[in-house]
């Protein structure tokens, strides 16, 4: 089995840990130049003059009318006000959330909760036990679960946070996807460290290790048992060259959950790297045992059929893939990449429109709509 390199985003967390010593041991600031951003931990959940603004002019009569929950709540996601929309492209803070009108599930907790604190109201953080999601970017794969949050009334108001009726939740996902998940509720140091790690993830797609770390950093100093930013910052040491210390992160992790696979993977990797064949091996057979077949393993085993001129063989790996993922748009991208090399016009635009359904992010919606139009005129010019 292959390994792959393995990091989780946002949507990954764990529950509010007690005070713990920080793991200084396994940050070496040494080895990196200072950041080109600052990573500062008061920007993520800060109000910015415009949100402001819209709170005490543009919303304020709702939020009378409506009460304080319920107007915050219209106004910040009915289609005909804000006019928020999901983009999984990346993951900003409450302001820039706020200026783009777009935001992935994170973003969107983060801008709410910065105005419910600026309001008053009280806020609960949940991780929800959905099914895991997995993507893809600059040559990294991307696990991904989720968060949403809950609204109080007003601090004054004892019930508030004691009982459930007082508690308006705010999701992003469809509500039959959430409805009977269980959820753990997590503190908002965790919610700054996810925030902290996806933005060190992102930035390690796009090549730059040396930002990528101050962000990783900061997300274990935020929240010293998020081990979610351990992983990423082992993966970031391996990028940057820094084999011992990758390892030391990655054992850090799998002596408080030996059976992490992420982690496995990208330990193996490291091993590999120092060429200790023997103990990469045995790692990658007890990994094996524990997960024969990986996300995307299928997926990857139908791109080499494409490469190779294999259309049918490709066809069936994808469609194995998407058994497992039915709604993740690359894969049905490349079905409708098979289907059109085997003459399949209509499955090829049938997948293509899933895809474009599917997308999160504006760029992959636009590639697979022209996409589906240059089937589509094709297809006329045939006929």
């Amino acid at each position: 089995m292959k390994p792959w390199l393995i990091l989780s985003l946002c949507l990954a967390a764990c529950a509010t840990p007690p005070a713990v010593p920080q793991p200084d041991h396994l940050l070496h600031d040494h080895l990196f130049q200072a950041p080109a951003q600052p990573v500062r931990a008061d920007e993520v959940l800060a109000m910015s003059a415009e949100m402001k603004e819209y709170l005490q002019t543009t919303i304020a009569r709702q939020l009378r009318i409506k009460g304080p929950q319920q107007g915050l709540i219209d106004a910040l996601y009915t289609k005909q006000q804000l006019k928020l929309e999901y983009d999984a492209g990346m993951t900003r803070n409450a302001a820039e959330t706020f200026a783009a009108r777009t935001g992935n599930c994170l973003s969107l907790v983060i801008m709410t909760a910065a105005f419910a604190k600026e309001m008053n109201l009280p806020v609960q953080f949940q991780n929800v036990f959905v099914e895991e999601t997995w993507s893809r970017s600059g040559g990294l794969y991307f696990s991904s679960e989720h968060v949403n949050l809950k609204l109080g009334s007003k601090f004054s108001d004892a019930r508030s946070l004691l009982d459930e009726n007082y508690l308006l939740t705010i999701d992003f996902l469809p509500q039959q996807e959430i409805r009977g998940q269980r959820a753990r509720v997590i503190g908002e140091e965790t919610i700054i460290a996810m925030y902290m790690n996806n933005r060190a993830a992102e930035t390690l797609a796009h090549g730059d290790t040396n930002q990528a770390y101050w962000w990783a950093r900061e997300a274990i100093r935020q929240a010293p048992k998020f081990l979610s930013a351990y992983n990423t910052l082992g993966i970031i040491y391996r990028r940057h060259g820094n084999l011992p210390e990758a390892e030391r992160m990655l054992r850090h992790v799998l002596e408080r959950e030996p059976d992490n696979v992420d982690v496995m993977s990208n330990l193996v990797l490291v091993l590999q790297d120092q060429d200790r064949k023997k103990e990469a091996q045995a790692l990658s057979r007890k990994l094996q045992e524990i997960q024969p077949h990986p996300p995307f393993h299928f997926f990857n085993l139908g791109l080499a059929a494409m490469h190779d001129g294999d259309f049918k063989k490709a066809r069936d790996f994808f469609q194995k893939e998407i058994k497992r993922a039915a709604y993740y748009h690359e894969f049905h991208y490349w079905l409708a990449s098979a289907y059109f090399n085997l003459g399949d016009a209509e499955l090829a635009k049938e997948h293509l429109r899933i895809a474009m359904e599917n997308s999160t992010t504006r760029t992959d919606h636009d590639l697979y709509a022209a996409k589906l139009d240059q089937i589509r005129a094709k297809f006329r010019q045939a006929q």
